[in-house]
């Protein structure tokens, strides 16, 4: 353990450090961060940028009394570290283990629960007129990166802040020129032409030239770097929100930071400090790569991240190949993310479509209108989008896509559980919240090959439909070459049931969930539907099962209210078919992180949990039958 570091257990040890110490333990800190993702697995390139601002502010700054929060939250290993959970390093996004982002639940340090970006502003600007309005002395601090910046809450947020009065609220802009993909938009290139050589240069000096007319101002601006860049630096919008702009500042350079907050500390009003930091900072090979080094599973420092040979494509692969075969195909479609080309598979898009290719930044409301737009001209839009950040585009999805009747087609990545990020990032209600919205198709692949299949019968549908697939590889299945579609609303038998009427229990499984069911099938020798669509069902399929078989078992990696299962409950009811029903699906709480296996198996929906759950809920009918008995009842419905 570095000598500095094991002594520090909470922020008071910072504080009683000298300048020196300091920045040796941001050398033991960045080394620390580094050997302990290289173990685990985690973001690496956001913390390692992090380093000397959360030590500078732990140090100036009396936290936890003193409320920080973190934008997006996966910056905040830094702070994990020197707030008492150093050890828990050892643990980190692992099953029961730490968390990799901010929890309230966590520490009293984690003052605000973040993952999705853009709502740091808010939440501390509440924070600071809580204060205000409580008459209790405390500083608010939000530290936001330049690409959550694009996100239209924090501008809604700066908004509202600029006319609060009498309150102490501090917003860092973290300024990388990077979220995980590299920035983009006018933001990104307003930033980049403040930074540039010459025009920086040039106003600095001549506000200097300026103030040496006037000495003790000089010398001041002299000892405090950041106080002669805010005074040469002309007028940002974010002055025109009401806030006092101060910067740019080496956001790694702590004789910078350490005077200018604790400068900042004695002000009222809203403060605006514009930091610039290096995503990787002080690891040559995060430096080299910071998109590589974003998310790394465990690795070797001294060697860095080896490529892997997969012997299967992800689905997020299978999803990039298929659009670009479809956009091969049809001069009219054009492909949508916000902020993730890495991670929804659009990279090969990106370079051989460049003209169709759309990086709208961290801006999911606005990727979902802009596609409507889109389609509104003929266009044929593919929104590339993870399950639960669709949920930031929620009333677009409705009012602007769904009830207009545009034809978007959503690619929803992640959908289910995707372990160690946890529940901020589980894909675990787009069954729910899809589902109930008129117009639109949601499907739910069983292997490779349907979700190929899938994405295009999505196009093809003139309206909004939506594929949800999930993270990581699928069971290998065979790709066809062809862009075949699938009948809308039409399921199929996978496995039947060779038992005796009395015995029968049909499973009628969604997506991932087709697997481990045929798996209990076989042990409970069982009937298996692979329902493909979650709206519209497939009402014919699930009357027949009902009819031939004396119980049904609905099973999907989605929240089991108001899912895929009660789809199914819904068209027996409609039908008046009273059949035995069992709902399996996620439960009705936010699973944690952890290994994905690990979570299924915690909730029983790893093949030997479902087959527990269906003996629980029908060992009866499984028991060998004595006679046989009416599989379904069918009420009169006059």
């Amino acid at each position: 353990m570095p000598q500095l570091l094991s002594t520090i257990n909470d922020p008071s040890d910072l504080r009683r450090l000298d300048r020196a110490q300091l920045q040796q333990l941001a050398v033991e800190l960045r080394a620390f961060v580094v050997e302990s993702v290289a173990r685990t697995g985690g973001h690496l390139s956001s913390n390692l940028g992090t380093v000397e601002l959360t030590i500078a502010l732990h140090s100036v700054f009396n936290t936890p009394h003193d409320r920080i929060v973190w934008d997006v939250g996966h910056q905040t290993y830094p702070h994990k570290i020197l707030t008492g959970r150093r050890e828990g390093m050892a643990m980190l996004r692992q099953f029961g283990g730490m968390s990799g982002f901010p929890r309230r639940v966590e520490s009293q340090y984690d003052t605000f629960g973040t993952a999705h970006s853009s709502t740091s502003i808010s939440a501390a600007l509440g924070m600071a007129v809580a204060a205000r309005n409580q008459k209790v002395d405390r500083h608010s601090i939000a530290v936001i990166g330049d690409s959550a910046l694009t996100g239209g809450m924090a501008f809604e947020a700066l908004n509202n802040a600029g006319v609060t009065d009498n309150i102490r609220l501090l917003v860092i802009l973290n300024d990388n020129d990077m979220s995980i993909s590299p920035a983009v938009g006018s933001l990104n290139r307003y930033f980049a032409r403040l930074m540039s050589g010459k025009f920086y240069s040039t106003a600095k000096q001549a506000g200097k030239n300026v103030l040496r007319n006037l000495p003790p101002v000089f010398e001041l601006a002299r000892r405090f770097e950041s106080h002669a860049k805010g005074m040469v630096v002309p007028a940002t919008m974010f002055e025109e929100f009401g806030f006092n702009y101060i910067g740019p500042i080496d956001g790694h350079d702590l004789e910078a930071l350490i005077p200018t907050l604790q400068n900042l500390k004695e002000l009222r009003g809203p403060q605006f400090l514009h930091v610039v930091t290096r995503k990787g900072q002080g690891y040559k090979l995060a430096e080299a790569d910071p998109v590589l080094y974003h998310g790394p599973g465990k690795f070797d420092p001294a060697e860095g991240i080896k490529a892997s040979a997969s012997a299967r494509a992800t689905y997020t692969q299978i999803f990039g190949d298929w659009l670009c075969d479809q956009a091969r195909a049809d001069v009219r479609l054009v492909g949508i993310t916000p902020a993730m080309r890495e991670g929804s598979g659009l990279v090969r898009f990106e370079r051989e479509y460049p003209e169709r290719y759309f990086d709208v930044g961290i801006a999911e409301q606005h990727a979902v209108t802009f596609a409507a737009g889109l389609a509104c001209e003929g266009m044929k839009p593919v929104v590339a989008i993870y399950s639960t950040f669709l949920q930031r585009g929620y009333d677009q999805l409705i009012h602007d896509v769904a009830l207009q009747n545009l034809d978007v087609t959503f690619a929803l990545d992640r959908g289910g559980l995707v372990g160690a990020d946890g529940a901020t990032h589980h894909g675990a209600f787009d069954h729910s919240f899809l589902r109930c919205i008129p117009n639109i198709v949601v499907m739910a692949p069983a292997d490779e090959c349907e979700c190929r299949q899938m994405l295009t019968t999505a196009y093809q549908h003139p309206g909004p439909a939506a594929v949800r697939y999930p993270r990581g590889t699928g069971m290998g299945a065979a790709l066809q070459a062809e862009l075949t579609t699938l009948p809308i609303g039409r399921g199929e038998i996978r496995r039947e049931s060779g038992a005796a009427v009395g015995r029968r229990v049909a499973i009628l499984a969604f997506g991932s969930m087709v697997a481990p069911s045929l798996t209990v099938a076989e042990a409970l020798d069982a009937t298996v539907a692979n329902m493909r669509f979650i709206k519209p069902i497939d009402r014919d399929l699930v009357a027949r099962l009902a009819r031939t078989h004396d119980a049904l078992v609905c099973v999907e990696e989605s929240a089991v209210v108001g899912g895929a299962g009660s789809a199914c409950a819904e068209a027996l009811a409609d039908l008046g078919i009273e059949a035995p029903l069992l709902l399996l699906g996620l439960p009705d709480r936010f699973v944690d992180h952890g290994d994905t296996a690990k979570l299924l198996a915690s909730i029983g929906l790893d093949a030997a949990g479902i087959e527990a759950s269906i003996r629980a809920r029908f060992g009866a009918l499984l028991q060998p039958a004595e006679g046989a008995r009416p599989t379904a009842r069918i009420k009169s419905v006059a």
